[in-house]
């Protein structure tokens, strides 16, 4: 049975990812931070780990790559989770008893229209993990407390729903890459996240990116990140898809010549959005 680290508890969004990318028969190993899910693969302690990396709402998870370049971590996949936000109480709290909601802040502003609509100036409190925030209302026994979370968390820990899918944007998902400390490689890839820094004078990048476009390789994704101890200059962090693994080989070597530094994070095969889902 494969072990695999994720930020959070049962019921969490990452452990709804780690299920559905590896199915059921897995071990799931809890961490407080997605720094000591990084620190369990690194010592091999784990085969394998999922880490969120970006939501349709709340955007990048910055010290996340950070992290995949401090631990030089492998990206051997990647997987969409929908995501849809209910308010959940602690059996017999009524909607008009609720003086406070608790989540992680991420889910917090994903429902914040419906938070404003109906609640108003309500106290928030952020919590690590939505799970947590579930866990949380039936150990205390808050009565006047409600959580916002998935399904998983409610039907684990005893919770009743008082309103489904609360958050903002129905077509809400949040993206999670599979990791590795190991760089195996995956047959029939048509995926890459590489990073790279190119000089800093004009027209630099516009020439790397141009390489790709010659190449028929699909940019999905650029995300600057600023390089500590060097103000002004920034790494990126970019996702290719491809249809031709020739083609992609050849504007990894093209880039090779235009860049500073230059590192393959993973190659892998993407991954299915499913929006369609209730």
């Amino acid at each position: 049975m494969k072990k695999i680290s994720i930020q959070g508890i049962k019921g969490s969004f990452h452990e709804d990812a780690a299920r559905k990318y590896f199915g059921e028969d897995v071990e799931i190993v809890e961490c407080r931070t997605f720094r000591k899910v990084c620190e369990l693969l690194d010592r091999d302690e784990v085969d394998g780990a999922v880490m969120a990396i970006e939501n349709s709402i709340a955007g990048s998870l910055l010290a996340n790559y950070a992290l995949l370049h401090d631990f030089h971590l492998h990206i051997v996949g990647e997987i969409y989770l929908h995501i849809q936000m209910n308010l959940m109480v602690y059996p017999g709290t009524k909607f008009d008893d609720i003086q406070e909601i608790h989540s992680h802040p991420i889910a917090l502003r994903q429902c914040s229209e419906y938070i404003d609509q109906h609640f108003g100036e309500i106290k928030l409190q952020e919590k690590s993990d939505t799970a947590g925030a579930a866990q949380e209302l039936v150990r205390e026994k808050y009565n006047n407390v409600a959580a916002i979370g998935n399904q998983r968390s409610a039907d684990i820990y005893g919770l009743e729903i008082l309103d489904k899918g609360i958050e903002t944007n129905k077509k809400n998902y949040t993206r999670f890459f599979i990791l590795s400390k190991h760089n195996n490689p995956i047959a029939g890839t048509n995926k890459a996240s590489i990073s790279f820094q190119c000089g800093h004078y004009y027209g630099a990048l516009a020439k790397v990116l141009t390489i790709f476009g010659d190449n028929q390789i699909n940019l999905t994704k650029i995300q600057s990140i600023p390089i500590l101890g060097k103000p002004n200059e920034y790494s990126f962090h970019v996702d290719l898809e491809y249809d031709s693994e020739d083609n992609y080989e050849r504007a990894i070597h093209l880039v090779l010549r235009n860049v500073s530094s230059l590192a393959i994070m993973g190659e892998y095969r993407k991954g299915d959005i499913e929006l369609n889902k209730p």
